[in-house]
């Protein structure tokens, strides 16, 4: 018998399998209904969903909110979650500052996102970002060429290639409006986005 998220959930609140645990608050596992028919994954806990042990609450989770809401999407009916469980960061002054997880800490950390999505059995799942697209395919992935683009997992499941909310906000002005436009056209393809 397949465990459940909560036994997942648990299971994964003291994960040492690699040394990302060290130094950060909590494990920030995924969330959403059991049996979600989409599946958001993005690359790592972020600072604020390190505190709050809540994936996306930050502001590139915020983004993603807002675009979940324009496209008639309830993120409440969505299973959302990361690639990796523990924050990686870098200390600049009193700040953590985001740094990518090594590919061997995303590979300690599959086994996590595999049972996730042997638990919720999903339809369909979203990539965020590079991190997670290798994550689900097994593969390195160029976002910004196959962005928008469904690619297949070995067990069948379609996988949409796109941004991670982050990179938006690195942008300003009209550079940021048309990307966010951009990105919202590859969330459009995921089941039961609102055509616009």
């Amino acid at each position: 018998m397949r465990p459940t998220i909560k036994q997942l959930r648990e299971a994964a609140a003291g994960c040492r399998d690699c040394p990302l645990w060290q130094g950060t608050t909590q494990t920030v596992f995924g969330e959403g209904p059991p049996q979600s028919p989409l599946m958001l994954v993005g690359e790592q806990p972020g600072d604020k969903e390190d505190l709050a042990g809540h994936p996306f609450v930050g502001p590139a989770g915020r983004l993603l909110d807002e675009a979940l809401r324009e496209l008639g999407l309830d993120r409440a009916d969505l299973y959302v979650t990361n690639a990796v469980k523990h924050f990686k960061y870098e200390l600049r002054g009193k700040r953590r500052m985001h740094k990518t997880p090594a590919q061997s800490e995303v590979a300690a950390c599959n086994h996590w996102l595999e049972s996730e999505i042997q638990a919720v059995r999903p339809r369909a799942i979203a990539a965020l970002g590079a991190t997670a697209a290798r994550a689900l395919l097994g593969r390195p992935v160029a976002v910004t060429r196959e962005r928008g683009q469904w690619l297949q997992r070995e067990d069948g499941i379609p996988v949409l290639i796109t941004l991670h909310p982050s990179a938006l906000l690195r942008l300003q002005g009209e550079e940021r409006a048309a990307a966010y436009a951009a990105w919202l056209d590859d969330l459009r393809r995921l089941p039961g986005a609102s055509p616009g």
